[in-house]
């Protein structure tokens, strides 16, 4: 596999993933365990964020129940690709399913950035919109370059979904800007947001 690649693509997560985040302050954000929650950390702390701590390959899954609970708010889910190859089978659920408020972005520094950078999938021949292409999912990108990242943001925020957009960022290690560790404060801080005082009663 090609493991140097990715430390010259130009496009940094954090950045990225700050982009991503700022334009609706109602919008219902998920991400993926480990770098992504640390980007939507980084990018502003915010109630409707549900960054995961655990539950690998899920986080696709739990945006397409939240999309369909709520189908009159855009939910985003930001993960990476290591979390993303151990949830492919989700793509078919959510083409089938189909919600129009779904958004999904893979932030794919073809790197198991948890466990000490180990090269991905992604950094050879998996391609990932491709399979979520396949699975029927009706738009899917991979962008690679600032001008490709313009392009796609509207369509990533604003297009009838379900959308779904691999981001190649570049391998480097980051500094931790860790959310709560108390699961338990997120989800309900979550469905106070969301659904009011009474949710959490």
């Amino acid at each position: 596999m090609n493991d140097k690649r990715s430390d010259t693509y130009p496009l940094r997560r954090r950045e990225v993933v700050k982009r991503l985040t700022r334009s609706d302050d109602d919008m219902l954000v998920i991400a993926g365990l480990g770098s992504t929650a640390w980007d939507i950390t980084s990018a502003g702390d915010r109630d409707l964020n549900f960054p995961l701590w655990g539950a690998m390959g899920g986080a696709i899954s739990i945006g397409l129940g939240l999309a369909l609970a709520q189908p009159d708010r855009r939910v985003l889910v930001i993960t990476g690709d290591g979390e993303t190859l151990m949830g492919m089978g989700s793509f078919a659920t959510v083409a089938l399913q189909a919600p129009q408020n779904l958004s999904i972005c893979t932030i794919d520094n073809e790197r198991y950035g948890e466990t000490g950078m180990q090269s991905t999938h992604t950094s050879a021949k998996t391609d990932l919109a491709g399979v979520a292409a396949s699975c029927g999912i009706p738009t899917t990108d991979t962008v690679c370059t600032d001008e490709e990242f313009e392009a796609a943001l509207p369509v990533i925020l604003e297009a009838p979904g379900p959308v779904y957009h691999v981001i190649k960022v570049r391998a480097e290690k980051l500094d931790f800007v860790l959310p709560s560790k108390d699961g338990v404060h997120l989800k309900n801080r979550f469905r106070q947001a969301l659904l009011g005082d009474d949710a959490i009663l």
